[in-house]
């Protein structure tokens, strides 16, 4: 039983990948499929921290190391009964230093070919920033672009179903992109949980074939699309989709209806516009939303903020606009939408 330096392209060779972080640590980001069985609660671990700062560091690994050993011994009674004996299980933590260590120890004396994790965490970030950089300049995407209102997220839904590679980047960021783009209910991930998240995708991906991605500004929401892939993005061939204005508004009454179960937070929402409205537009227009007149409400957003908004943002964003691939639309419902995907998907 070998007790070697693991490293981050050996993570498929191991039968579970361990994350003994705590659960807010794992939460803000871990190396996917990892599981997490912390050495130390949240808690724990900012006791531990205070007493290194106001005792001494002697102070905290004592009371450290006894909370660390009650937590694997613990783990162990609860988790590991059933492991049989060529269970190998790969483990990490921040740096790949005392917590990892010592729990790697403890399974390494009961028998099971345990191994660490060189780097931990540490390493996994600096791998998906690397890996990000390297494979995003010759990612052969082709680019959806379209003011607001287009169903270029649908349409990439479409185009997937028939078969195409998709980089759905919005479904990563848990953001649909707009000022009204969060989604109920669902918090964004952390950026560096994007940016894991981003990597595991493009994974699935064979790089031979096109894939096809939504046009998208630096951010998403709070998030930050990485430059490389940025680049990559704003150079690449794109098609845009010439809906007509009166499909765009039905679409966007259908897709964001539910903007009206919360009238107050629709309106609380549009303030976020403040800075580039006139006071009485905004003033009207969160009048609007709080009495659920969605569709002067969406018209008068289409005509005087995402269009222009779009008009000015097309040619410093997308190098490639005026080359672009126009296919026309007049009908955004749902077969509307999967027989666009199937003319998207038709062109050279």
């Amino acid at each position: 039983m070998s007790h070697k330096p693991t490293t981050v392209e050996d993570l498929s060779s191991f039968s579970v990948l361990i994350d003994v972080r705590t659960p807010a640590e794992y939460a803000l980001d871990h190396i996917p499929g990892a599981i997490n069985w912390p050495v130390l609660s949240d808690d724990e671990r900012r006791i531990v921290g205070t007493t290194y700062v106001q005792v001494s560091a002697f102070e905290a690994r004592k009371i450290g190391g006894a909370m660390v050993a009650r937590n694997i011994a613990d783990h162990l009674d609860r988790l590991m009964r059933d492991k049989p004996r060529d269970w190998r299980p790969l483990l990490y933590c921040w740096r790949g230093g005392m917590r990892s260590g010592s729990f790697v120890n403890w399974l390494r004396l009961v028998g099971w070919d345990a191994q660490q994790l060189k780097g931990g965490y540490k390493a996994w970030r600096a791998h998906v920033i690397s890996e990000l950089a390297r494979r995003a300049p010759a990612l052969p995407l082709r680019v959806l672009c379209g003011p607001t209102g287009s169903a270029k997220t649908r349409v990439l839904h479409a185009l997937a179903q028939q078969g195409e590679q998709v980089l759905d980047l919005e479904a990563l960021a848990a953001h649909r992109g707009s000022v009204l783009g969060d989604l109920p209910g669902t918090e964004q991930p952390s950026q560096k949980g994007f940016e894991t998240q981003l990597l595991h995708a493009l994974d699935a991906l064979d790089p031979s074939r096109r894939i096809w991605v939504e046009a998208e500004s630096r951010r998403i929401g709070r998030l930050t699309v990485p430059e490389p892939l940025l680049q990559r993005l704003r150079a690449s061939p794109l098609v845009e989709i010439a809906a007509t204005r009166e499909a765009r508004l039905a679409y966007l009454l259908r897709d964001y209806a539910w903007l009206g179960d919360d009238p107050q937070r629709l309106a609380d929402k549009l303030g976020g516009l403040r800075e580039l409205l006139p006071k009485e537009t905004l003033a009207a227009w969160q009048a609007w939303a709080l009495q659920r007149e969605l569709p002067p409400l969406f018209e008068a957003l289409m005509a005087q903020h995402y269009d222009p908004l779009y008009a000015r943002s097309q040619g410093r964003q997308l190098e490639r606009i005026g080359q672009a691939q126009r296919v026309e639309a007049d009908d955004l419902s749902p077969d509307g939408i999967a027989a666009l995907a199937r003319r998207v998907a038709s062109l050279p």
